[in-house]
């Protein structure tokens, strides 16, 4: 009997800000990106330019997360309607996936509005989010977003970072049964990414390879800040995902296959 372990088949995805961390991701040997805005709050839809010019120069898979503001993920009739207005917009421009995720205000699995978002994607893959995160019984929520057809679960194991959700991970990977990918994310990185696939069993892993860049602005008014005092970002910095950096955890987890 021949019990040599199949190799695995390790895939990163690299959440992206901008067209420009797309094509970084891509250089640096990404499987796919997941392409947001507002990452301070988490991630929201991007604009249709920005993901019509993501579409036209990559050539690995592009997901979209389809979410209409940052907060919770209980949505309004409208905010839904909006939802299923942007999954339209990325069917149209040839998106591979798109990324959603409902709640009811039990922390329970939105079945019906879910349904309904994964019955308007069509042919493309679709991957539930870290709303998941904020369910209040990981398990049964699994066995929810399973029965609705779902392609992968993006969770940090209902931490804060990946790494101290290791434990919920392994459990997720176990009951999936390779029903469903369980993807880690959050505070993933090039030295802790091998760690994390040894102690959890997932092959799918998405990070953001990110690094600040510093703005070109040579004059800078102290006064006034765009986002207001409530929003604690740096202006006049860009964070920006780095190849380099993506190329660092796929070696990562090169060197975990090769022992």
């Amino acid at each position: 009997m021949n019990m040599t372990k199949e190799r695995p088949n390790y895939k990163l995805e690299i959440c992206a800000n901008s067209v420009v961390s797309c094509l970084a991701a891509q250089e640096g040997g990404a499987y796919r990106v997941e392409l947001c805005a507002g990452i301070p709050e988490g991630g929201t839809t991007p604009s249709h330019g920005e993901i019509a010019l993501a579409r036209e120069l990559l050539k690995i898979r592009l997901n979209v997360i389809i979410r209409p503001r940052g907060g919770d993920f209980l949505y309004s009739d409208l905010e839904h309607r909006v939802m299923l207005r942007d999954i339209e917009t990325a069917r149209a421009l040839g998106v591979d996936g798109i990324v959603i995720g409902c709640l009811t205000p039990e922390g329970e699995v939105d079945m019906a509005r879910n349904r309904e978002l994964i019955e308007a994607a069509g042919e493309m893959s679709v991957t539930f989010h870290r709303a998941f995160d904020m369910c209040r019984d990981p398990l049964d929520s699994l066995e929810r977003i399973i029965e609705l057809g779902c392609d992968r679960i993006l969770t940090s194991g209902q931490e804060p970072k990946a790494e101290q959700g290791v434990p919920l991970l392994k459990k997720l990977v176990e009951q999936a049964e390779e029903r469903i990918i369980i993807m880690p994310g959050s505070g993933i990185n090039y030295r802790n990414i091998a760690a994390i696939a040894r102690e959890s069993g997932a092959e799918e892993f998405h990070l953001s390879a990110r690094e600040p860049v510093e703005s070109g602005m040579t004059y800078r008014n102290p006064r006034v800040k765009m986002g207001g005092t409530a929003i604690v970002i740096n202006e006049y910095e860009q964070m920006i995902t780095q190849a380099r950096l993506v190329k660092n955890a796929s070696e990562a987890l090169e060197q975990l296959i090769r022992g």
